[in-house]
């Protein structure tokens, strides 16, 4: 930048603070209490974040003993300061009082940012603001829709209140400065839209659908904002959507040519913007409408570092903040430089943000009225004014809404305004100098960031179908797949193939008269040459080197990833998977083949402690000989990889039954293994029925080892066929690795956020249908939450999408064959008898084998509906008086396998930790889903035998340990040592 702009950014910037002179922003005004509230917060992170924690759970404390029990769990253990004291004096006072103490506060805090609950009280803030010669984008708060209904609701409360400004803006005078740009009149007012508040099943993976129904809600807010005399501004989300909002206001400009005056907003804290903004201008160009252009920095930091590192996807934000106000420098000039196509409005309370574009405005001959400056409603009043005061348009950007809906928004200004990167804070709290608030910002270089376990394994990345090209890669493997609907394949044994004449049909159960492949059925002499071709295998395969073993398991991870949307495409065929659960399954599978092949390098050098002179001591693992493994076709590829590369990485030899359900993905698994150059004998497939093939493996002598997941029932026949010792030529005592099922609860205490639970328990209850041995069937609501939990379940399961699961848009596909319907519909009947319906969808989609989701209250714990694993879409909802008895019913079943609470208690969260007995415990998130290495995945109970898929204690399961000691004393000799001083 050249000097004489940067000297005019310092002068413009002095000149702005000379304006202000000592007047503060609200916020950081230590006359008032909240004033007083930020600073301690500022220098007490502990209490930052639990007060920020407590401030969002407030909402939903119906009584005043929660509000003051909560409040003692959240801030009783912290260091005693100021804030502190003020806490005891209010706990100390009687529960009603200390309750409307705490609620004064937080709503004192909440009216800094928030203009009011309502379009009539909102309008004395607009009037207020109009009178001070500022304008506003009114935002109507309440960003989670979860069911058509909500969503409808939200467009009325927009009609409403576009409706009531048009009503109260006509009567206004005109204002040169306001009402006016370079290119004549704009809008007395503006309403800033959030697409996803629109349309409850949004997701960039069903391109067109989500376009579709985000313009069918938005379309008639934005043609009645138009008619009225406003403009309308697509706010941005998270990025997962940005390619989205901008496709559809390019779809708006094209199909509603009378939106005269449309806008969006664009964050400088994303790298792409550059690319986005052009696009946004070339938009404007073709439509011949100018765009008014929202400049912020981005207000999901924290979210999007988290979340896409948490999926394994590139952080998209630039990770320091001097990258950021850099690029919005830059984006600034672009945007100055187009103002015949776009209507700039310059977003930011950074001084020098906004000093630099005055000055490159200025650079550029531009009057004051080309551009604006926007602010949220509540921040910087100080840096407002003086704009004002400097002939510059400036809007409040003015959030309306209840305490509930809006909490979310007043956490994010609340974590702005406070943040040691703050522009404001630094400002106006810590005193900094003012040159250095107004120094050029400086790029700085970023290094790789991945998320890496401790011990180097790190998680497949899911697919990320916000990408054009992989949404286009899932829909050619789809078409593709299809060519081989009816195509035969053979057994496997020690490496060759073998064809039978018997064959086992796979069907898409979406459409029943496809056959998706037609797969050899072993017979009982061809499962007895696969074992022994394993038995004559293991002599060798049990003495390869670790490294090699584990080298095969690269190498057919490597293979899956080759082939990843092909076999996503066959899950969604064969067993019904819709796109986002096969590409789980697949990240899983990978996840499965890397993390043991790490694992068992790692096991394979274990070094006993300690040193005895006169004798070495080696620890070391072997495999156990034969596996049978028996899997099942809900995890078609996860669990059968994780079975396989276990087992073939400790040293086994394999015998792999699929599911007779799945046999076209358990050849398409074998034969990747196969690709990775196996030895022959090492891997076997041999597909059959449970009874005959099943039975067959399971008691066969040569058989050393047996892994099964499925049914209960079955698991423990397993247990018991292979307890039947000794057989002829048996020598080993069969080890049984068994996963098998549950009956999984969620328990919704009165202080958790609906939005997060209805949506937890929706995913966890009817992803996959219901058809996951993880899958929630119990949601216990404690106490004041049920009757709203249960509204809005039911608005939210009524809203599914249930259909073809080739199609991007929909939620619940098929269950898995019509013995599966039969069993589901009875547990359907015995709920419409023995308790109260909540929802019962019927769903008639051709040929296939669809249920709709079943929702019922007032089920007995001890019914059989509370108590059976039904495995299907079933969800019955009971409610508890409190925590203890919910947890009495949560583990009041034979199973033990995953669990969840959705509570913002401290105290709940620890008494669930301690006392809900499950393998796996999700806290404030849905109970399916488990990572690889990150929760390593198993029950107890009869679920299973306590093991740990996925973690550091399942490769042993199918080794034997082995301790070797030396004696290496020789006639007083012995190898040196440590040499004692």
């Amino acid at each position: 930048m050249n000097d004489i702009l940067e000297n005019k950014i310092r002068e413009i910037g002095r000149e702005i603070y000379s304006i202000m002179g000592h007047e503060v922003p609200s916020l950081f005004d230590r006359k008032s209490w909240n004033g007083r509230l930020t600073e301690w917060v500022m220098k007490d992170e502990p209490l930052k974040v639990r007060l920020f924690r407590f401030v969002d759970v407030l909402p939903c404390l119906k009584t005043d003993f929660m509000v003051t029990k909560v409040m003692n769990e959240y801030f009783s253990d912290l260091p005693e300061n100021p804030f502190m004291k003020g806490i005891g004096a209010v706990s100390g006072l009687a529960p009603f009082l200390a309750a409307k103490a705490v609620r004064t506060g937080v709503q004192s805090m909440a009216a800094q940012f928030v203009a009011g609950r309502d379009e009539y009280e909102a309008l004395k803030v607009f009037l207020k603001l109009r009178k001070q010669g500022i304008a506003f984008s009114a935002d109507l708060l309440g960003e989670v829709v979860l069911s058509d209904k909500e969503a409808s609701e939200y467009a009325e409360r927009y009609e409403k209140l576009i409706s009531r400004l048009s009503e109260e803006t006509s009567n206004w005078h005109e204002d040169p400065t306001l009402d006016f740009d370079t290119h004549g009149p704009i809008p007395l007012f503006d309403v800033s839209l959030k697409i996803s508040s629109f349309c409850p099943h949004i997701d960039p993976m069903d391109w067109e659908g989500s376009i579709k129904n985000a313009i069918a809600g938005l379309s008639s807010v934005a043609i009645m904002v138009t008619k009225l005399g406003g403009s309308i501004t697509l706010d941005m989300e998270h990025y997962y959507f940005k390619d989205l909002t901008i496709e559809i206001l390019d779809r708006l400009l094209g199909k509603f040519p009378d939106i005269r005056f449309p806008g969006i907003a664009l964050q400088a804290y994303l790298p792409e913007t550059r690319g986005d903004l052009f696009r946004v201008i070339q938009m404007a160009k073709k439509s011949g409408r100018r765009v008014l252009l929202r400049l912020v920095k981005g207000a999901y930091w924290d979210y999007e570092t988290v979340v896409n590192r948490q999926k394994g996807w590139p952080v998209p934000v630039f990770l320091k903040k001097e990258e950021t106000d850099s690029n919005y420098e830059d984006l600034t000039r672009i945007l100055l430089e187009n103002i015949e196509y776009v209507r700039p409005a310059i977003a930011s309370h950074n001084i020098r943000s906004i000093s630099h574009a005055i000055a490159v405005a200025d650079s550029m001959k531009l009057p004051s009225g080309a551009f604006e400056f926007q602010m949220i409603f509540g921040m910087a009043e100080p840096i407002r004014s003086a704009l004002k005061n400097m002939n510059f348009r400036v809007r409040s950007y003015t959030p309306i809404g209840e305490l509930i809906p809006g909490m979310a928004y007043l956490i994010r200004r609340l974590l702005e305004n406070t943040s040691n990167q703050s522009f404001l804070r630094k400002s106006f709290s810590d005193q900094v100098a003012l040159d250095e608030l107004l120094k050029t910002p400086q790029a700085v270089s970023e290094g790789e960031d991945p998320a890496i376990l401790a011990h180097g394994f790190s998680n497949e990345p899911l697919t990320d179908f916000s990408k054009e090209e992989n949404r286009r890669n899932m829909e050619q493997a789809l078409e593709q797949v299809r060519k081989d609907f009816t195509k035969r394949y053979p057994l496997s044994i020690g490496g060759r193939d073998v064809w039978t004449d018997h064959n086992i049909v796979s069907v898409n159960p979406a459409k029943p008269e496809e056959v998706v492949g037609l797969v050899s059925s072993a017979s009982i002499e061809q499962a007895e040459n696969a074992i022994d071709a394993a038995r004559l295998a293991w002599s060798q395969w049990r003495n390869a080197p670790v490294e090699k073993r584990a080298e095969y398991m690269f190498q057919a991870a490597e293979e899956f990833r080759k082939r990843r949307f092909e076999l996503m495409a066959l899950e969604v065929y064969e067993v019904g998977k819709t796109w986002s659960e096969a590409d789980g399954d697949l990240s899983e599978a990978i996840d499965h083949l890397k993390y043991y092949a790490k694992e068992m390098v790692r096991l394979g050098r274990l070094d006993l402690p300690g040193h005895y002179p006169g004798e070495d001591n080696e620890y070391y693992y072997e495999g156990r000989g034969v596996a049978a493994l028996i899997s099942p076709w809900n995890f078609p590829l996860a669990i059968p990889a994780g079975m396989v590369s276990a087992a073939l990485v400790t040293g086994n030899c394999v015998i792999f039954k699929p599911s007779s359900l799945a046999p076209v993905l358990g050849w398409r698994l074998v034969d990747i293994f196969r690709s990775a150059g196996l030895p022959s004998g090492v891997l076997s497939l041999v597909p059959g029925t449970g009874h005959e093939i099943g039975e067959l493996l399971v008691s066969h002598p040569g058989v050393d080892l047996v892994a099964f997941t499925g049914s209960m029932e079955v698991g423990l026949r397993i247990f018991n066929l292979s307890g039947r010792t000794p057989h002829r030529g048996q020598f080993n005592v069969k080890r049984v690795i068994a996963d098998m099922g549950g009956k999984n609860a969620i328990i919704v205490d009165e202080t958790a956020d609906l939005d997060e639970a209805v949506k937890g328990v929706i995913e966890s209850a009817f992803g996959f249908q219901g058809q996951k041995c993880s899958a929630c069937s119990r949601a216990i609501v404690v106490g004041e939450a049920y009757e709203e939990f249960c509204e809005r379940l039911k608005q939210a399961a009524e809203s599914i999408v249930i259909g073809q699961p080739a199609d991007p848009g929909v939620f619940m596909g098929p269950v898995i064959d019509e013995g599966a319907v039969q069993k589901i519909q009875v547990y359907i009947e015995l709920g419409k008898n023995e308790a109260k319906t909540l929802l019962v969808r019927n769903v008639d989609i051709g040929d296939g084998h669809f249920v709709g989701p079943a929702i019922f209250t007032e089920v007995r714990p001890d019914s059989r509906l509370a108590q059976e694993e039904i495995f299907g879409p079933v969800l019955v909802v009971m409610r508890t008086p409190d925590l203890d008895a919910a947890l009495e019913i949560a583990n009041g079943t034979p199973y033990a396998l995953t669990g969840g609470i959705f509570s913002r208690s401290p105290a709940n969260i620890e008494k669930a930790k301690d006392n809900f007995r499950v393998g796996n415990l999700y806290i404030n998130r849905k109970i399916t889903g488990a990572l690889v290495g990150r929760q390593p995945f198993g029950g107890f109970g009869m679920s299973g035998i306590g093991y740990k898929a996925g973690g550091r204690d399942y490769l042993p399961q199918f080794m034997n340990a082995k301790s070797v000691s030396e004696n290496t004393l020789r006639r007083g000799f012995a190898p040196s040592g440590p040499q004692d001083n």
